[in-house]
């Protein structure tokens, strides 16, 4: 399994790169679309301005391309909107076509509209359909396949066996609308998050602004479960705390703190997961670069393993020697 990780300035590509991440996703919003559209009609669901988010200057993708030709690492970019408004089809197909000619040729992409667009007006880029879509079941991955996706990102509350299950009815020779005749059929890569941002919505049905002017919804404090008002709740919350503190290292990281899938690499690779999303635009440098690194020992001791129960010992003994976060994408 490769990792993807997410890249919120070109200063971090060759850090990352370096750091042992395969793959590279981020935004790209031209100033000019902030200006024309605000943050109500948004490119990528990231109208955010007041820190490293995204790329929203085009001498940045230049910049970015000749690190890609050097360090050999590609970057995907994300349009993450779930719909837009008819004028802006247009537009954003002129946005890939000028990032194409740079040599970007991978996109990652929400709405299903704009797909059917880009294919109705010969642009032949690589597809990564965004976890945002929320897709559902192998059927409605069979119907996206026939525009040529390359990968499915799957959204952050599949169970493994849903995964599986589209692996095994999609994940072969889908790439060109399973034609048989076509030499360059290909099979469908397919990627699950790993780490970092775990969300109580699902992508698809959140209408959440992510902006500068107002806190992310997603980033409001919650707890799921019943509510418990009794004493020995209250100690067992306060024992938590106190346990929290020994698990962070001395520059207040912990691998995983916000969502975590490392526990569950062993299922992901049995169900077929071909990429781990690394999530962390925006996030420290110093903790993304200890996520990738992290990430890349938890593959090393996966590889090595050929139980669960081992896998899972050999990298909790590596990783969480104070204890994990308990905050897991999977359960």
């Amino acid at each position: 399994m490769k990792i993807v990780a997410g890249l919120g300035s070109i200063d971090e590509y060759i850090r990352f790169a370096e750091a042992g991440a395969d793959e590279f996703f981020c935004g790209y919003v031209p100033y000019s679309w902030t200006k024309k559209y605000g943050t109500v009609l948004p490119l990528n669901r990231r109208e955010v301005l007041c820190y490293n988010v995204q790329l929203g200057a085009f001498s940045e993708l230049e910049i970015l391309s000749e690190m890609v030709k050097k360090y050999k690492k590609p970057v995907h970019l994300t349009f993450n909107s779930l719909y837009y408004i008819p004028e802006q089809y247009p537009e954003i197909a002129q946005i890939i076509r000028n990032c194409m000619e740079l040599g970007f040729k991978s996109y990652i992409i929400a709405d299903p509209a704009l797909l059917v667009y880009l294919r109705e007006n010969d642009i032949n880029c690589e597809i990564h359909l965004s976890g945002e879509c929320g897709e559902v079941n192998s059927q409605m991955v069979k119907t996206l396949g026939k525009l040529k996706l390359k990968r499915v990102i799957f959204h952050r509350k599949n169970t493994f066996e849903d995964m599986k299950a589209v692996v095994d009815q999609c994940g072969k020779n889908s790439l060109e609308g399973n034609s048989k005749n076509n030499k360059e059929t290909k099979d469908m890569e397919f990627e699950a998050f790993a780490l970092n941002e775990k969300c109580q919505f699902t992508g698809a049905f959140c209408n959440s602004l992510h902006c500068d002017e107002m806190g992310y919804l997603c980033k409001v404090p919650y707890e799921l479960g019943v509510q418990k008002t009794d004493k020995s709740t209250d100690i067992m919350l306060e024992t938590k705390m106190n346990l929290n503190k020994d698990m962070y290292d001395d520059s207040g990281y912990l691998c995983g703190e916000t969502g975590c899938g490392l526990c569950a690499l062993y299922h992901l690779k049995q169900a077929g997961i071909t990429h781990l999303k690394l999530v962390g635009r925006g996030n420290y440098t110093d903790y993304m670069e200890k996520d990738i690194r992290n990430l890349r020992i938890a593959l090393q001791i996966l590889e090595k393993s050929a139980l669960e129960a081992e896998f899972q010992e050999k990298m909790r003994s590596a990783l969480f020697p104070g204890g994990c976060s308990g905050n897991c994408y999977y359960l």
